[in-house]
């Protein structure tokens, strides 16, 4: 449940900021690499209520935040959470892979529609929220990888 709380409210509240104080997108961007952990944990612990969820966010983010970044907002994270859903439907493979490879697949596309739509598409935008989501998932699987070692080792 925290996970959810958690992704509900960092897509509610990062578009609020964007709305805000749209000066400080690079901070927003760093951010944004956060709202791809918690929508995969979100994807892993509740499947295709992951789905709910986004939707819940963007009501309230059209709600709370600039009908613009709520669209822009909405459309990406669409096609992202489409890719995420796919890739988490689809694939066998260990879950820290397809967190991996989900979010290889999402990023950019989410990055370049939502940046794309507010017109905030910038290089040291765009480099700020690629490199903070894939630092983010990177960590994340390098956490994974590293519990799953451990586990079968004999000892």
């Amino acid at each position: 449940m925290l996970f959810l709380i958690a992704y509900i409210s960092s897509v509610v509240l990062i578009n609020f900021a964007f709305s805000s104080a749209p000066h400080l997108d690079v901070i927003w961007s760093a951010w944004g690499g956060l709202v791809f952990i918690l929508r995969d944990m979100v994807q892993t612990r509740y499947g295709h209520g992951a789905l709910l969820a986004m939707l819940v966010a963007l009501v309230l983010s059209y709600i709370t935040s600039e009908p613009a970044i709520a669209l822009a907002s909405a459309t990406a994270f669409f096609l992202s959470e489409l890719i995420d859903w796919l890739v988490f439907s689809i694939t066998r493979r260990p879950l820290r892979d397809r967190l991996w490879l989900s979010s290889a697949l999402s990023i950019p596309v989410d990055t370049f529609i939502f940046f794309g739509m507010i017109g905030a598409l910038t290089p040291a935008v765009v480099g700020t929220a690629m490199a903070s989501k894939f630092a983010g998932v990177s960590a994340v699987w390098l956490a994974m990888s590293w519990r799953a070692r451990r586990a079968t080792q004999p000892g």
